[in-house]
């Protein structure tokens, strides 16, 4: 349509400058360089308008694939977000499971620990037992007990050795000590061998039920309880602690978990009342921080009369 008009625009200029040239006095060589100077422009003009056409086209094409790609680009991002948004579900699914986990083993840590300090002082204490059995040695031998050339003892008056001493029968072997129950306890409980590491604290429990770590191994048989989804019984072995070990630094582990097994058995009431304890009794602990946070996701006040 533009070529018509620029052609249309162009012969009437050409019939202007005869008509002119008929009116006027011009002469004819004028006229006639008049008129291929009108008919170079004119040409001009359509190469121009040509050159336009094809640059026209160009960018048409260029924007076609701009756009073909960015409506790629956006069905990408779109999957991509899709991915995003699954692995975020499946982490939020996964995290409870995970923190408890997570939880129950740097507990486990922390009495490993505090075993490793017991160990310490038990052996602190027969060093001690040690140099005053070698001080009564000493004392013994520097009182006139024959001395051998070797620097022992005299061995006994001759006579047949060992035949007057009569072999002894005695009882059964005793049960492993408490550090070995212990300490293997922990390491079956974090490793998940949770029947075997209830056998080795219920030992623990009826050999050295009087020692300090009674109480943490009473504590970890409630651990061991909540893992396997056993919640009564959880409540159960947390109660004992909580009733027949007062001054144990795992009271306020023994109410929060108590409160969770309640709530996961669905005891709601009581749930939040355990929790409220901890909240109550245990400012500045790590029970305290999740108790808060567990009653706030449930939409519960922190206290019985307000939230905070």
């Amino acid at each position: 349509m533009r070529t018509r008009n620029i052609a249309i625009f162009a012969g009437t200029m050409l019939l202007s400058a005869l008509a002119g040239s008929l009116v006027g006095p011009k002469p004819a060589l004028a006229v006639a360089r008049e008129i291929i100077e009108l008919q170079r422009d004119v040409t001009t003009l359509l190469q121009g308008q040509k050159d336009i056409q094809t640059q026209m086209t160009q960018d048409h094409t260029v924007q076609k694939t701009l756009i073909e790609q960015s409506s790629d680009s956006v069905n990408k991002l779109n999957s991509t977000m899709s991915s995003v948004q699954k692995s975020v579900q499946d982490v939020q699914a996964n995290s409870g499971t995970r923190l408890d986990t997570m939880s129950t083993q740097v507990q486990g840590l922390s009495d490993n620990l505090e075993e490793i300090k017991s160990r310490i002082g038990k052996l602190n204490q027969q060093l001690v037992d040690l140099q005053n059995s070698v001080q009564s040695i000493d004392s013994r031998l520097a009182g006139g007990a024959p001395i051998t050339p070797g620097g022992g003892s005299a061995p006994p008056a001759s006579g047949p050795t060992g035949s007057n001493v009569a072999p002894t029968s005695g009882p059964a072997g005793p049960p492993p000590s408490a550090d070995t129950l212990y300490s293997n306890g922990l390491r079956d409980l974090t490793s998940g061998k949770y029947d075997l590491a209830r056998s080795e604290f219920d030992d623990y429990l009826k050999y050295y039920g009087d020692t300090d770590l009674a109480s943490n191994a009473q504590y970890w048989l409630g651990e061991i309880a909540y893992a396997q989804k056993d919640y009564n019984t959880a409540v159960q072995q947390y109660d004992k602690v909580i009733t027949n070990y007062p001054k144990s630094f795992k009271l306020a582990s023994a109410h929060f978990k108590k409160g969770m097994a309640l709530l996961e058995l669905g005891q709601k009431n009581s749930g939040v009342k355990e929790l409220r304890e901890v909240v109550k009794r245990y400012p500045g602990t790590e029970e305290e921080r999740r108790s808060r946070a567990k009653l706030k996701d449930m939409g519960v006040a922190v206290s019985a009369s307000t939230a905070h």
